[in-house]
């Protein structure tokens, strides 16, 4: 395991499962040895997995004895040094897993297989770059039904609608719809608000494709804006702007995120702008690295990330505009391109 301690890694969460096997099951455990990879499952993912991982050696079991075969795979191995889920492991799993196999050392290995997940293939970028298209897609056939009257969970629901119909597998989370002072709550939980003239439309979504998420916000109006979220609006998109023209690799994260976050600080809004410029995403929909002032970590080419500054006013409103990006030796490819004028 070049980079790690261990010889051999036991994978019992679902997200990393896939991430190793590209196969999505609710229960199962992976386990990698030098060139050996083990897939153990039950009857209802055995004929599955068998099918689709050819050159894998996948075991069926009863739920009960998983333990139990893990034992057994790595005694068969000679496994000395395990890795394991140390930050997504629950004490119950750990405890059992360390009770079965007591006679392996155990060591944690979450941030070593999460520095591997933050750099992207290329097979990876495409599912990526797929599910940001089918979301612009998506977005595009529901912009012209959101008029006043509308509320914010019919849009989400169609937003919902034309992702599946469009060829996504699900969607990478809940989408944000949020109408006038709503769109200052980061984090909104759509609800049944509906929309009135002139008011600011904020929506975060993301489609995801062979497991792969998209993530993409756009703020507009739907009328005319006023003089004063007009101006927000321009400096949260000449932030991103800034910040999409010098991010590169071998930069670190913290100075990804100051390119945005000084641009708004220099025009007044940086008590405002509260969380991060961005994250990774894959699998999850936050994942490594994490772009933000305190973050040391330096971006490398084919991490993915959002470039995501935004400014929310409480009680008034709020702007954010979101890309995903995939980050170059010489800059950036941007895999999103819909439009961020304020009036759509």
């Amino acid at each position: 395991m070049n980079g790690s301690n261990t010889d051999t890694l036991v994978i019992l969460s679902s997200v990393n499962r896939q991430y190793f096997s590209k196969v999505n099951t609710t229960f199962g455990c992976v386990i990698i040895h030098e060139d050996t990879r083990i897939f153990i499952t039950d009857f209802r993912y055995y004929g599955y997995v068998s099918k689709v991982l050819e050159d894998w050696e996948v075991i069926c079991i009863k739920p009960e004895a998983l333990y139990e075969k893990i034992n057994e795979q790595l005694t068969r191995l000679n496994a000395e040094v395990v890795g394991y889920e140390d930050k997504s492991l629950s004490v119950e799993k750990f405890q059992r897993l360390y009770s079965a196999c007591s006679a392996f050392r155990f060591e944690p290995a979450s941030a070593y297989i999460a520095q591997m997940r933050a750099i992207k293939s290329e097979e990876e970028i495409q599912k990526i770059a797929a599910a940001q298209m089918i979301a612009q897609k998506a977005l595009g056939k529901v912009v012209p039904m959101i008029k006043p009257g509308v509320t914010e969970r019919e849009v989400a629901a169609n937003i919902l609608y034309e992702m599946l119909m469009l060829g996504a597998e699900d969607k990478a989370f809940d989408p944000i719809v949020a109408f006038g002072e709503n769109s200052a709550i980061p984090h909104y939980r759509t609800g049944k608000r509906k929309l009135e003239k002139n008011d600011m439309v904020l929506i975060d979504m993301g489609a995801k494709v062979d497991g792969y998420c998209s993530d993409m916000t756009r703020t507009f109006c739907v009328g005319q804006p006023g003089e004063r979220i007009a101006e927000i609006h321009n400096v949260v998109l000449e932030a991103q702007n800034y910040a999409l023209q010098n991010i590169r690799a071998g930069i670190s994260c913290h100075e990804a995120d100051s390119y945005a976050r000084e641009y708004i600080i220099s025009h007044g809004y940086g008590k405002v702008f509260g969380h991060p410029a961005g994250h990774g995403v894959g699998l999850e929909i936050h994942e490594l690295p994490r772009v933000q002032y305190d973050e040391s970590v330096t971006l490398q080419p084919n991490m993915i990330i959002t470039v995501e500054p935004g400014v929310y006013i409480d009680g008034f409103g709020g702007v954010r505009i979101e890309d995903i990006i995939v980050v170059k030796e010489d800059g950036i490819l941007n895999l999103t391109n819909f439009d961020k004028n304020i009036n759509l």
